[in-house]
């Protein structure tokens, strides 16, 4: 997906310089009221103050992924619809329905920054409230732009948070590399609220901050995990995160990872994401 316009496309690529490690982003006004962590930089957020999704910052992808991905590598049961993504009173909102399209029984909405948002290292920060029930999956995570040490996983994936709806008070931190599949690994950890506190009934901040040779993961300004160690066959440390990635937001329905829904499950479910913000180390 373009730009507004073919003129907004124009204006944003003589501003494209601005990004995280030298590597290009678009244009995109900077809010006052960010707190920005010490030692860095904003260069790209959307606070969803408007009333719609800007389309020059995300993308919808649709449908289930076949026929070359059907559901989307997971056995994932939901049709991704734009429809799904909505904007308003400051916050995005993906909603999750029991509702048949595409040949499926459930509907959400995947976005992504491909091409709009790509960066290389970095503060990724994400607040967000998460949905509940059994076969619910949402997800804050990021994909290689280009691919360039060959298929998934071999280019990496970084996994801000992954969270299974009948785990309401536990979010994980994962990072998949390797080779392309099927022999491909993942390493991760998860993190888990005390006190009976869920992250299904208020908002939380989602984040990494990602260098060279090193990715720690925080919930609510406190790191749970640093990862230091991976591979990517063929090729020297620290690949294959030192290429620029995109992020994704997402609620998946079903899928290998939370299984199907059940009797249990209501719906509709949401995410509602208060802000997603990038920040750059000065």
């Amino acid at each position: 997906m373009g730009f507004l316009s073919r003129a907004m496309g124009i204006f944003a690529l003589a501003f494209a310089v601005i990004g995280l490690a030298s590597c290009s982003s678009t244009d995109n006004p900077v809010e006052p009221d960010v707190d920005t962590p010490d030692g860095f930089t904003l260069v790209w957020n959307d606070e969803f103050d408007g009333n719609a999704l800007d389309l020059s910052k995300w993308e919808a992808q649709t449908g289930d992924g076949c026929p070359n991905l059907c559901g989307w590598g997971n056995n994932e049961l939901q049709f991704y619809r734009s429809q799904n993504a909505t904007v308003a009173n400051g916050f995005l909102t993906i909603t999750a329905q029991e509702q048949v399209a595409g040949g499926r029984d459930y509907t959400s909405a995947r976005l992504r920054t491909k091409d709009k948002g790509d960066w290389l290292y970095g503060r990724i920060e994400v607040r967000a409230k998460l949905p509940a029930g059994q076969g619910m999956w949402p997800a804050i995570w990021m994909l290689p732009t280009d691919n360039e040490y060959g298929g998934w996983a071999a280019s990496g994936e970084i996994d801000i948070m992954e969270a299974r709806g009948q785990e309401p008070r536990t979010v994980h931190g994962t990072l998949h590399y390797g080779a392309s599949f099927p022999r491909n690994t993942s390493s991760g950890t998860s993190k888990r609220l005390d006190g009976g506190e869920s992250f299904t009934d208020e908002f939380h901040e989602f984040a990494i901050e990602w260098d060279e040779g090193r990715i720690r993961w925080y919930v609510d300004g406190v790191s749970y995990q640093t990862q230091t160690q991976w591979f990517t066959e063929g090729h020297d440390f620290p690949a294959p995160f030192d290429k620029r990635f995109h992020l994704l937001l997402n609620v998946a329905v079903g899928g290998n990872f939370v299984g199907s829904p059940d009797q249990t499950t209501s719906f509709p479910q949401v995410m509602v994401v208060d802000y997603v913000r990038v920040f750059e180390r000065e």
